[in-house]
């Protein structure tokens, strides 16, 4: 019997709220957290809108030094760790601090850091270049500042799996625990890429929503006006523990992590591939490692990211897995209001997917208003859904070909 897995502490920084709750509830409510571009003067842009996190002061999270030397990647972890901790009641001491540990990744990492110091470089020359720099950008710093500020001294990684690496980090950190190499792990992903650089690399591969006048209508997954996704920025971290260990301490557990897939398209560098085989593999992977059939998954928060082909290949894939269920799944796309987070949409998803298990609600897919019919799936169009979820599938696909699933179940 190997080791089972519980979630018990949730932590969120999104563009719809600077906690778990808020944002959740403006989930259910159906709120866009999309709007114009506030960063820098994008108006030469051919996307001028993302879903940006908004009045986050870093120093509620962090002390001035720290935040000075780091990326606001790496401060939407801590902020969200903060959270994450005190919601699990659980408490990092020298007697335990060997068993936990942090897997916190980022699809891209300390790019607005990076692009600041270039400007200085250009600007004022090498010698101006903060000593800070690499330490501060570098991609693991996220997972490193947890470990230093919270004392977690067991494992400490980080990975960069593109838009699936919330998911991976979560995946592995279960099999840590199984594993037996930590008791307990802090896992999921951020991301703060909301920058010139990365907005104009969008721009240029045509990915991105131009409905700029109308951004929180922008990200629309499922519906046949479907232009592209809306880049949002923020974090989703979770703290994981051995289930036994959980329940002897009377921790509130939102949901087990009863599966975890994940899969190589061997295709292309961003494009998936028309017969949806690397999502298929990942899906059923996850059902297997879970032992779950498919007609008992009760809730999907699909990848869903409002591009023309990823939208149809990924219900594809969920009706080649799902069979004759496809029909009757409730699948939705949070990032319809959230926009995507890249490399922290899967510690956020997989968080919203353990709240639906916990409140019985599902979130809808909001601007649904005319249906693909090559996304023909119940996607709880414009209004969130009461209804009992007790197993739940979380996907994330990402450029490369990366593809993890996560499959939850009621505890």
């Amino acid at each position: 019997m190997r080791r089972r897995v519980v979630i018990t502490g949730i932590g969120l920084l999104t563009p719809l709220g600077l906690d778990r709750e808020s944002s959740w509830q403006a989930l259910l409510a159906g709120r866009s957290g999309i709007g114009p571009i506030t960063r820098f003067d994008a108006s030469d842009y051919s996307c001028r809108i993302a879903g940006e996190v908004r009045d986050f002061d870093p120093l509620s999270a962090m002390d001035k030094k720290d935040v000075r030397k780091t990326d606001p990647f790496t401060h939407f972890a801590v902020a969200a760790t903060r959270e994450a901790l005190a919601d699990s009641g659980y408490e990092i001491d020298t007697a335990n601090a060997e068993r936990v540990g942090v897997y916190i990744g980022s699809g891209i990492g300390g790019l607005q850091l990076l692009e600041k110091q270039h400007a200085i470089l250009s600007e004022r020359g090498p010698r101006r270049v903060s000593p800070f720099f690499i330490p501060g950008m570098i991609l693991n710093m996220a997972a490193g500042q947890v470990s230093i500020l919270f004392g977690a001294k067991g494992p400490n990684l980080a990975c960069a799996t593109a838009c699936a690496t919330g998911s991976h980090a979560i995946g592995e950190s279960v099999r840590l625990i199984q594993g037996g190499y930590a008791d307990a792990m802090i896992a999921g992903g951020a991301e703060a890429v909301i920058t010139p650089l990365a907005v104009a690399g969008f721009c240029s591969m045509k990915a991105l929503s131009t409905r700029n006048d109308e951004p929180e209508k922008a990200s629309r997954p499922f519906d046949a006006g479907r232009d592209g996704f809306v880049m949002g920025e923020g974090a989703g971290i979770l703290f994981l523990e051995e289930r036994e260990a959980a329940l002897a301490r009377g921790a509130n557990v939102y949901a087990e992590v009863a599966g975890y897939g994940l899969s190589g398209d061997a295709f292309h560098i961003s494009a998936p591939s028309e017969d949806g085989d690397g999502p298929i593999r990942s899906m059923n992977r996850a059902l297997e490692d879970a032992d779950i059939e498919p007609g008992e998954v009760d809730y999907i928060n699909a990848h869903g990211t409002s591009t023309p082909a990823g939208d149809r290949i990924e219900i594809m894939a969920i009706h080649q897995v799902l069979g004759a269920h496809g029909k009757e799944v409730v699948c939705s796309s949070t990032k319809s209001m959230t926009g995507h987070l890249l490399g922290a949409a899967g510690g956020l998803e997989t968080a919203i997917s353990a709240l639906a298990i916990r409140d019985g609600k599902v979130p809808p897919t909001i601007n649904h208003d005319d249906p693909d019919p090559e996304c023909a799936i119940d996607c709880a169009p414009n209004e969130a859904r009461s209804m009992p979820v007790n197993v739940a599938l979380s996907n994330s696909f990402g450029f490369g070909g990366t593809n993890a699933t996560i499959v939850l179940k009621r505890p």
